[in-house]
């Protein structure tokens, strides 16, 4: 049997799915394209997680695309991570070109350019529906693994939050958190180890240091109110196609404490939000993390554990996380194990340790008789890719070079007025938008310390006026009043009458001999 029949054969088999399932594009040998090889996607495997990874250059972007037009058509809600800006453009439709009528008709396809409902959200003050998070909302667990402190910190951040609990002081944003470690370190110490045990101020030291560098990755424009519900993310347009929430974080690139600490939350609070819901036909949200190597990057032990336990039970709440970077080594080994489906673009050698890393790349993938992988993963062009993925079985399907379909929406950014216009027929934005402060505990606890500042300003001043009253009272009774003075006197007043009655011969003892 010829290579070309034995490999559509292959591909026919290993890509047959009984679910609802997407064409993405054919598989290549030997440079042509084999229109009988389809690669689909089935939708019941998409909780799976995935990795789309490659060099620069190479078409992940199309990739993260083309996934997000097919969930959106099928009615799944998709988030995308816009680090580096280029996704807006899904909002619009494509063009025909030259490039795209010569891959569609390689593929057997029809290219209807299509536009995509979209919401533009943002951490920072760029157009678009702010997010944000309160700090009891983190909760002390995560709130310690995110800024790194060890078990004793830990637990006394959790006495922290058990303290403004019983005592309804909401901690809203950082200054009530770094206001609440400031009371318990001086004013209100003695009142907190009363009732929950020994406080160090060592420990209120750290976690202070610790939170004041999280302020200094701008984190301050992350939590606070209004609080962004994660149901607003699983909206349906009025054209029942899932809608695509693009979080732009092009600010916040320089600042992976920042951006993974907003990940973690929202992963955190994805988890749940939902309940398990077993085996799916297609999933309920689906979202795609470009320039993954963020999450991880400076990320600590007790933090990168907290991502992979999420990423392994998320799915289970039928939610899939698909990573996106430039080299698959970026991802930690036991998240990457997490990853049902891999589409590798190509990656470049430019030295012996690229050519390392790439070995050990094509070891991950499933072998196969059609390729050498590492040569090949080194000779893939534009919008081409090796793709695997899991079928309905759990089992990963044959390994396939695949020239991937083009998106239908636009290859390009969107311009600052469709921005705007975009930004405008939101029906959040001005739900999550508006300035709201209410007091939290830094206004309360401001207030209490004013309160105790002017009952001992009050206390002084009663002390400083007792004082001065008994003064005034002293020196208006004169010298006699004085006991001392009354005592000398009296002595003296008894010394004088006695000498008195002896010269008048009444006082004193009678003579001997007297007839008296």
């Amino acid at each position: 049997m010829p290579d070309k029949v034995r490999f559509s054969e292959s591909i026919k088999t290993g890509y047959a799915f009984k679910s609802e399932a997407y064409k993405i594009g054919c598989g290549v040998l030997d440079g042509e394209v084999v229109r009988d090889a389809a690669v689909l996607l089935p939708l019941k495997t998409m909780n799976r997680h995935g990795l789309i990874a490659g060099a620069t250059g190479t078409g992940k972007t199309k990739t993260l695309q083309v996934l997000s037009e097919i969930l959106s058509d099928a009615s799944v809600p998709v988030v995308m991570m816009d680090i580096k800006g280029d996704l807006s453009g899904i909002a619009a439709a494509g063009s025909v070109n030259d490039k795209i009528t010569e891959r569609v008709q390689k593929l057997g396809l029809e290219f209807r350019p299509n536009a995509y409902p979209v919401e533009l959200l943002t951490l920072s003050n760029q157009q678009g529906t702010r997010l944000r998070a309160t700090v009891s909302e983190f909760g002390p667990v995560l709130l310690s693994k995110i800024l790194g402190l060890n078990d004793t910190q830990g637990g006394f951040v959790a006495m922290i939050f058990k303290y403004c609990d019983d005592n309804k002081l909401p901690l809203l944003d950082l200054k009530d958190f770094i206001k609440i470690l400031q009371y318990v370190s001086n004013e209100g110490k003695a009142e907190l180890e009363k009732t929950y045990g020994k406080i160090s101020t060592t420990s209120t030291g750290t976690i202070l240091r610790k939170v004041i560098e999280l302020q200094q990755q701008g984190a301050d424009i992350f939590f606070g109110e209004i609080s962004f519900d994660v149901n607003d993310l699983m909206r349906i347009s009025d054209d029942g196609r899932g809608m695509i929430s693009i979080i732009r974080v092009t600010d916040i690139q320089d600042k992976p404490k920042l951006f993974s600490t907003f990940m973690l939350q929202l992963l955190a609070e994805l988890y749940a939000s939902f309940p398990e819901e077993g085996d799916l036909d297609k999933p309920k949200l689906v979202m795609f993390i470009d320039e993954a190597h963020l999450i991880f990057q400076e990320a600590s032990p007790a933090l990168l554990q907290q991502i992979e336990t999420i990423i392994k039970l998320i799915r289970s709440r039928g939610i899939g996380i698909f990573f996106c970077t430039q080299n698959p080594m970026d991802v930690p080994a036991s998240v990457l194990a997490q990853l049902g489906l891999k589409v590798q673009h190509a990656l470049r050698a430019f030295t012996a340790g690229d050519r390392k890393v790439i070995k050990k790349t094509a070891e991950n993938y499933p072998e196969t008789g059609f390729y050498k992988t590492d040569e090949l993963i080194t000779q893939l062009g534009i919008g081409e890719a090796l793709v695997t993925m899991l079928n309905e079985k759990g089992v990963p399907t044959p390994l396939v070079h695949c020239m991937l379909r083009p998106p239908q929406s636009r290859m390009d950014i969107l311009t600052e007025g469709e921005i705007d216009s975009l930004v405008a027929k939101s029906k959040i934005a001005g739900k999550y938008n508006q300035v709201v402060d209410s007091e939290s505990a830094y206004e309360i606890l401001n207030e209490k310390l004013n309160e105790a500042a002017k009952e001992d300003e009050q206390a002084k001043q009663r002390k400083i006026e007792e004082s001065a009253e008994k003064k005034s009272a002293k020196n208006e009774k004169g010298i006699f009043d004085d006991p001392i003075v009354r005592s000398m006197t009296r002595t003296a007043g008894n010394t004088i009458v006695r000498s008195l009655l002896g010269v008048l011969g009444i006082g004193g003892r009678r003579r001997r001999g007297s007839l008296f």
